[in-house]
């Protein structure tokens, strides 16, 4: 089995998802007219309206806080010290790559999902690629092939991940055994995951802005107290992302690939952009201005805080501590421990502990939110399937309790990169519709309006749309 996961993992990613995600994103750079760059400004400007909702959908705010819940999680700490193990301080400058460029394609990904989104049976907004697949190109056999692979990542592989990390935290910090810490997931995550879209939504709302603050605060603090070191860590950075350190050793082509293949993948497993999990977030809000691409802006920002705010204040804590040791076999949240003990003594494993439970658990949930999404794609609203696949859910937390870290990220690489094949394939072909709507909400917002959309504008479009949800102009 390892040596199959292993086959698939080089296969996919060294041949294919590699330069199609890399691709991709520089397309949608450019002909979004690098949109991340032109209205930086304007994704801190949509938030300030962003806590609007109605019966039908949730906040903006809390759809950021959704997605972002499951964004930062053990990639964050974990992945990002498993990607300088495996690939040198370097792979840190190829997530940064991935997420600048990643967040033009999120933009696309996310704005797609709130035009083509419908109401379940309860009322409330669904929608993510599966949804843009069946009404945007007509192919629900794609929409399927997506649902399963994300029900297949997020549902399942994804939250074994985040709760082997969580399982060995604890362990490291506290002593817990695992099959301890494994129940008390089960029984937390079933209270919320039982509560339904709104109350996980809710959830994420209140503990994602306090957890992610107090961690980049802390970080900053270890920066300070570091802070003759910082010109040297991103001097060490570059030198490795290019191989200039082995250039006269004959291995610059092996370290430029590890650092390009290790911070690409983890860069994507932490901000999700292109793989098609944060747009059935993004497509349950509510947005202000009343427009798909509003919500492009709020998950291109989800994006820029994950990777470029969160990564780096981890990689900056191990690099700056010493404790990195290439060889050594410390990786994973281990490494990251002991990082940050280093600098604030015990307390660090504490700390750490305790961000990953939050980072991790909130995935989990979050997680959940998704691949419900799509089993209600799939079974529309069956509620014995729901119930079903929530038990699954809390079994595979169980399993990632006590499971083994390499074969879990393993599991987690393939499934990630077949669902983000299928989402890149989908967006690319729907790119000409993503440019309409970025374009239609630029135009008005230069002539001083309220970006709203309006369908009856785009009769192609119109006809492919669900009833009632984009027939005429919200008010203004």
């Amino acid at each position: 089995m390892d040596t199959l996961i292993a086959l698939l993992n080089d296969l996919m990613w060294g041949a294919v998802l590699i330069y199609l995600l890399i691709g991709v994103g520089i397309f949608f750079t450019f002909r979004l007219g690098f949109i991340q760059v032109r209205h930086f400004g304007h994704m801190f400007s949509v938030l300030r309206h962003s806590r609007k909702s109605d019966k039908a959908g949730i906040s903006s705010f809390q759809a950021l806080c959704t997605s972002l819940a499951a964004r930062v999680g053990t990639g964050n700490l974990a992945g990002v010290a498993v990607a300088i193990y495996l690939g040198g301080p370097g792979a840190i400058f190829w997530m940064w790559l991935i997420a600048f460029i990643g967040m033009a394609t999120a933009f696309v990904e996310s704005s797609l999902a709130q035009l083509y989104k419908v109401k379940d049976e309860d009322g409330n907004y669904r929608g993510g690629p599966a949804y843009y697949m069946e009404r945007g190109l007509g192919m629900r056999w794609m929409g399927v092939l997506f649902s399963l692979c994300l029900i297949m990542a997020f549902g399942l592989v994804f939250n074994a991940v985040q709760a082997n990390s969580i399982s060995l935290a604890m362990n490291v910090a506290f002593g817990i055994p695992d099959w301890m810490s494994g129940i008390a997931l089960v029984l937390l995550a079933g209270l919320i995951i039982f509560g339904g879209i709104r109350g996980i939504a809710r959830f994420a709302e209140l503990v994602v802005p306090f957890m992610a603050l107090a961690y980049i605060l802390l970080a900053l603090a270890i920066v300070v107290m570091n802070i003759s070191e910082l010109p040297g860590v991103f001097v060490l950075i570059f030198k490795s992302a290019f191989g200039i350190e082995q250039a006269g050793s004959g291995a610059l082509g092996y370290a430029i690939s590890q650092a390009m293949i290790n911070g690409i993948k983890r860069g994507l497993f932490s901000n999700e952009a292109g793989m098609g999990s944060a747009p059935n977030a993004a497509a349950t809000a509510t947005p202000y201005p009343p427009h798909p691409a509003s919500q492009g802006y709020v998950q291109m920002l989800g994006v820029f805080m994950d990777t470029i705010v969160i990564c780096t204040c981890t990689a900056a804590i191990i690099l700056m501590s010493g404790q990195f040791e290439p060889g050594s076999g410390i990786t994973g949240v281990e490494l990251t421990q002991r990082a940050l003990s280093s600098q604030i003594g015990s307390a660090g494993n504490i700390f750490i502990a305790t961000a990953i439970f939050f980072f991790a658990f909130t995935s989990i949930v979050a997680n959940y939110s998704y691949a419900e999404t799509n089993l209600v794609f799939l079974e529309h609203n069956h509620k014995g399937g729901l119930l079903l696949f929530r038990l699954f859910v809390l079994g595979m937390v169980m399993f990632g309790s006590v499971g083994e870290l390499p074969t879990v990220w393993a599991m987690a690489d393939v499934s990630m990169g077949f669902m983000a094949i299928v989402n890149l394939v989908a967006i690319l072909l729907l790119s000409g519709v993503a440019i309409k709507l970025a374009k239609d909400y630029n135009d008005q917002l230069k002539l001083g309006k309220v970006p709203t959309f309006d369908a009856n504008k785009y009769p192609e479009i119109r006809s492919q749309l669900e009833a009632g949800i984009w027939d005429t102009p919200a008010k203004k």
